[in-house]
C-alpha cells in the first residue's frame, strides 16, 4: 500500500533493520485537541439514527458482464486502474455492509481468534486518534502520521486505554487479510473477488467516476466518510464524521451496498498485480476516511491498491460474500 493510503508491517520491520524506509519519534497531538471537531462528530452520529438496519445481511447479485476499471486521465496508472476492460461474474451474494466491531466480537468470543496485531504486539494508527497526551510513538518518514502504536487491535483501536463502546456498529479495523479470512471462515463466507468487489460497488452504474455517479458531492450533499479540512492535520468531521462512521451511516448504493466509498479500505482475494505493487501484497478497495482530494482521491470506484495480508491499519476492514 502507498504511504499516504497506509504503511505494511513490513515498513515498521524494514526501518528497524536499517532500511530505507524510515520510522521516527515525535509526539502528535490527536483528535482529542480538536474539541470543537469532537462536538461536530458527536452531532453527526446523532444524526446516523435509523430504523431497520442492513447489518448483517447479504444483497444477492445475479453477476454478469460489467466494465471494470478506467481509461480516465485521473487514473493513476501505477496502481493498475486501466485499462477499462469487459468482464463477467458469476452470480454471488454480498453483504450489505462492512463487517461490524460487534460482528468481529462475536466470532473473537466464539473461538479464541487472536488478530496478527495482537500477535505482532502493536498496529498502524493514524495520529489523530491518539489522545493528545499519547505517550511518544514511532511514525513513518515518508508519511509521519502513520503511527506505530503497540497495543493497538481492533478492541483497542488507539492503542492501550482505548475501548470500542459506542463503536460496535462501525466497521472492525486493525485487521489483516488473514483475520478477514478467518473471519469468513467461521461464517461461511469468503472474501469477495476484486472483480465481484467492483461490480458489487459500482451499483449497476456504468463508467462513473464514483460509485454514485460523477459528482463527489451531488448538490452538496456528503455521501461518503472522506476527510475533509488540511490533510492531515486537521479533519474537520464535516460529513459529520472525523474517524470511521457507522457502516450504513451514508446512502446505499444502486445494489443497496453501504459505504462502499470512504470509511474503510477492505481486503479482496486477489494479489495486487500493479507496477506500484511491492511483493506479497494483496488487493483492498474503495478507500477510507483518510482520504483526502489533495492527496490521495481513490475512493473513486475504480482506484485500488494493496498491502500485505499480516499487516493491519485503523482505516482497514472488510466486507464478506457468499456463493449462491
Amino acid at each position: 500500500m502507498s504511504d499516504c493510503c497506509g504503511p505494511g508491517r513490513g515498513d515498521a520491520a524494514d526501518a528497524a533493520a536499517g532500511s530505507r524506509t524510515s520510522l521516527h519519534i515525535a509526539q502528535i497531538p490527536g483528535r482529542a485537541a480538536q474539541a470543537s471537531q469532537a462536538a461536530r462528530v458527536s452531532e453527526g452520529a446523532a444524526a446516523a439514527g435509523r430504523g431497520a438496519r442492513p447489518i448483517g445481511t447479504y444483497v444477492e447479485l445475479d453477476g454478469g458482464p460489467f466494465l471494470m476499471g478506467t481509461d480516465a486521465d485521473e487514473a493513476i496508472r501505477g496502481d493498475g486502474e486501466g485499462p477499462a476492460r469487459e468482464v463477467t461474474v458469476a452470480p454471488f451474494a454480498i453483504g450489505a455492509t462492512a463487517v461490524t466491531v460487534a460482528e468481529f466480537r462475536a466470532f473473537v468470543a466464539a473461538t479464541g481468534h487472536q488478530t496478527d496485531a495482537e500477535r505482532f504486539g502493536w498496529s498502524f494508527v493514524f495520529h489523530l486518534d491518539l489522545a493528545a497526551d499519547h505517550p511518544p510513538t514511532q511514525g513513518l518518514a515518508a508519511a509521519p502520521w502513520w503511527r506505530q502504536v503497540h497495543g493497538a487491535d481492533w478492541a483497542h483501536p488507539a492503542g492501550p486505554g482505548s475501548t470500542t463502546e459506542g463503536r460496535e456498529d462501525h466497521p472492525v479495523v486493525h485487521v489483516s487479510r488473514h483475520d478477514a479470512a478467518a473471519w469468513c471462515d467461521w461464517a461461511g463466507a469468503r472474501l469477495p473477488s476484486e472483480a465481484e468487489w467492483e461490480f458489487a460497488a459500482r451499483g449497476g452504474l456504468v463508467g462513473t467516476r464514483y460509485a454514485w455517479g460523477d459528482e463527489l458531492m451531488p448538490g452538496g450533499r456528503h455521501m461518503a466518510n472522506l476527510f475533509q479540512g488540511d490533510f492531515p492535520a486537521v479533519d474537520t468531521g464535516e460529513d459529520g464524521f472525523a474517524g470511521t462512521a457507522p457502516v450504513d451511516a451514508f446512502p446505499p448504493n444502486g445494489f443497496g451496498l453501504y459505504n462502499v466509498a470512504g470509511n474503510v479500505w477492505e481486503w479482496c482475494l486477489d494479489r495486487f498485480d500493479a507496477p506500484n505493487a511491492s511483493p506479497g501484497e494483496f488487493v483492498v478497495r474503495g478507500g477510507s476516511h483518510l482520504c483526502h482530494r489533495s492527496y490521495c482521491d481513490r475512493y473513486r470506484v475504480a482506484a485500488r491498491t494493496g498491502n500485505t495480508p499480516d499487516s493491519s491499519l485503523s482505516h482497514t476492514g472488510f466486507r464478506a460474500v457468499r456463493d449462491r
